[in-house]
């Protein structure tokens, strides 16, 4: 599990330069008699002083650029849809069944390598009972939120149109929930902060189902900066389901969000994998897909990814100088056709590899 530091202690290293001691002139003791023949014996006077080496000041080091690498998942519904709670291969009664650790089980040695795994969190976590009328609401027990950590899963984008299922009292339990297990949350009114080896990165959404703009996380971006964030990210809840491509409000959306300062948006809601763009010099990925989804118990294209991008700051770890994403195809269930909750990794080379690879609109050829 990666630890995160809340606090930064800096510290200026200030050269501090040594001074020379310089000889002073020598004067004949009064009760030597000078005359003209007389010599002195330079054994009984002071010798000359010798001045004090001048120690060189070392120089302070210029520290190497901090390479951070952090995840990103897309959404994950740790819950039944409510329609059919605890029915036979509903999540629920799979989790029961397999152990809180399950369902990320093929996905922790990608996501404990890490030093941050970023998650939209589409659910909640609460006991409440009262909920939005609508097709599907989402909620888990407590103990739910120990998936998210067993999976190394630091951080979670609350910012969707399901944090409010179980209205407000639903997003203050899961709120807490997050809280208590050390879990960093944000949204479109708070921001999340976490700080690596010094640098410091912040987080925050929009969810532009609900309405929001990309004006919505100006003020938060702007927050972002005044508490010293070197890397921004931007969580945009977005565009329509099922779509396999951007509309136009959310690539104009995403180029407004780069052009105030975000270093990388990243996006959910259509369930389905959209391509990854680089808008100057920055990279938006328009839909992440789901990951682990248990709001059905089927699915009809399980085609997912973790993306994960390494921000290599400048030589005074500042500002991010370079991005450079790699991206690991996955299927949301390990078994097919169905639904069984445990995302697996696509091999690579394989038809469903380069499938993922196509949608996403990228290709590498390291592996």
């Amino acid at each position: 599990m990666k630890r995160l530091a809340v606090t930064a202690l800096i510290t200026l290293a200030i050269p501090v330069f040594a001074g020379c001691v310089f000889a002073q002139s020598e004067t004949v003791p009064e009760d030597t008699a000078l005359t003209p023949n007389a010599t002195i014996d330079a054994s009984e006077t002071s010798q000359p002083l010798t001045p004090t080496p001048t120690s060189t000041p070392t120089p302070t080091p210029t520290p190497a650029p901090e390479r951070i690498n952090i995840s990103f998942i897309g959404d994950c519904t740790l819950a039944d849809a409510l329609a059919w709670s605890g029915t036979t291969g509903s999540f629920d009664a799979v989790v029961e069944e397999e152990g809180l650790d399950y369902c990320f089980q093929n996905a922790v040695p990608y996501l404990s390598e890490d030093d941050l795994t970023l998650a939209n969190f589409e659910g909640t976590i609460t006991e409440e009972t009262s909920h939005l009328i609508k097709e599907f609401v989402f909620s888990g027990p407590p103990e739910y939120v120990e998936m998210l950590t067993g999976g190394s899963i630091e951080a979670v984008n609350l910012a969707n149109n399901h944090s409010y299922d179980y209205y407000e009292q639903g997003l203050l339990d899961t709120q807490a929930a997050m809280d208590d297990a050390g879990i960093l949350w944000s949204n479109q009114e708070s921001v999340a902060i976490a700080e690596i080896r010094g640098i410091r990165i912040g987080m925050c959404g929009i969810d532009m189902v609900s309405g929001d703009t990309a004006s919505t996380a100006y003020p938060l971006i702007d927050q972002l900066r005044e508490e010293g964030c070197n890397i921004i990210i931007v969580s945009a809840h977005w565009g329509v389901e099922r779509d396999y491509e951007p509309r136009d409000s959310q690539v104009t959306c995403a180029h407004d969000l780069i052009d105030y300062g975000a270093d990388i948006v990243v996006g959910t809601h259509p369930h389905r994998l959209q391509p990854i763009e680089m808008y100057n010099g920055k990279y938006i990925i328009y839909c992440l897909s789901n990951f682990c989804f248990g709001g059905n118990t089927g699915l009809s294209d399980p085609d997912s990814c973790i993306v994960q991008c390494e921000f290599v700051m400048d030589e005074t770890n500042t500002y991010c100088e370079q991005y450079n994403l790699n991206v690991i195809p996955f299927s949301q269930t390990s078994t097919r056709p169905g639904n069984d909750y445990c995302p697996e990794p696509y091999e690579w080379g394989t038809e469903d590899y380069y499938r993922v690879m196509d949608k996403l609109n990228w290709s590498q050829e390291d592996e």
